[in-house]
């Protein structure tokens, strides 16, 4: 019986990373790309974004990596389990507010130039609520609604596609047809961390991507989404970068290809 239910499991996955390669072709290929990376981030979103110290600062440190005269700056501002419609966007860009002041180097304070603190927002959904039957009409609504409040803002808005649970590999098509159409609806850029999830697992089932929860990212998921993060916005080839995350090179190596072939396949580059 244990042998039978590990044969459906597997033929499960594989039925879904099939699927996923054939929808990242069609309908779920996004039709946006950016000119320029933002420089200064603000993340909505909820624990996806927060575990492992938060992608941001792993993001941070990827483009600092990259290119040493970078000066990436990014705020979290996460609400645990949230939904899009949870964040008053709004007040996130009150003056004096998020962003007003950063803390570089020995915990020091440095004051941002006031004005627009943010040049771009990414932003995700509850794990599961762009495709629950009772929440994924509030995700669509929610897109347009944050969307048009960030470009009222003068920064750019951006969405995070999520992953799949790990018990759950069925999630991964809708999800990312979810986010595309989406983005698409909205002309806003999806980065496609849940097809780099799915993509990785079929390449190295034995890395593990969670935590024992099945849901949320261990560093290698985390890593992964950031190298994500980056191929997305930079549209730069993440292979290469030395920062690892505390990985070990060649499992920092292997996800920064899987983030380049995602971004490739996704995008049409």
């Amino acid at each position: 019986m244990a042998f039978l239910n590990q044969f459906l499991r597997q033929f499960i996955f594989l039925f879904v990373v099939c699927a996923i390669c054939h929808v990242a072709n069609a309908q779920t290929q996004s039709k946006r790309n950016l000119t320029a990376a933002p420089i200064s981030i603000m993340w909505v979103g909820n624990s996806f974004f927060y575990y492992n110290n938060s992608m941001h600062n792993i993001y941070g440190n990827f483009v600092r990596s990259a290119d040493p005269q970078a000066r990436p700056r990014g705020t979290s501002v996460t609400i645990s389990g949230s939904g899009l419609e949870w964040h008053d966007m709004e007040s996130y860009f009150r003056p004096n507010g998020i962003g007003r002041y950063s803390f570089v180097g020995d915990n020091e304070i440095i004051f941002n130039k006031p004005g627009r603190q943010f040049d771009g927002v990414i932003m995700m959904d509850c794990s599961q609520c762009p495709i629950h039957p009772e929440l994924k009409g509030t995700f669509h609504e929610f897109a347009k609604k944050q969307s048009d409040i960030v470009r009222k803002n003068g920064a750019t808005p951006i969405l995070f596609m999520s992953w799949a649970y790990k018990d759950k590999p069925e999630m991964a098509v809708p999800l990312a047809e979810a986010y595309t159409t989406a983005g698409n609806n909205n002309d806003m850029l999806v980065i496609p961390a849940g097809l780099a999830f799915a993509r990785a697992i079929k390449l190295r089932p034995d890395l593990e991507l969670y935590q024992l929860d099945k849901r949320h990212p261990s560093l290698a998921g985390s890593y992964l989404a950031a190298a994500t993060v980056y191929a997305t916005l930079y549209g730069k080839s993440p292979v290469g970068v030395k920062f690892t995350g505390g990985l070990d090179p060649d499992t920092a190596t292997f996800l920064q290809g899987v983030a380049l072939d995602t971004t490739k396949e996704y995008f049409a580059r």
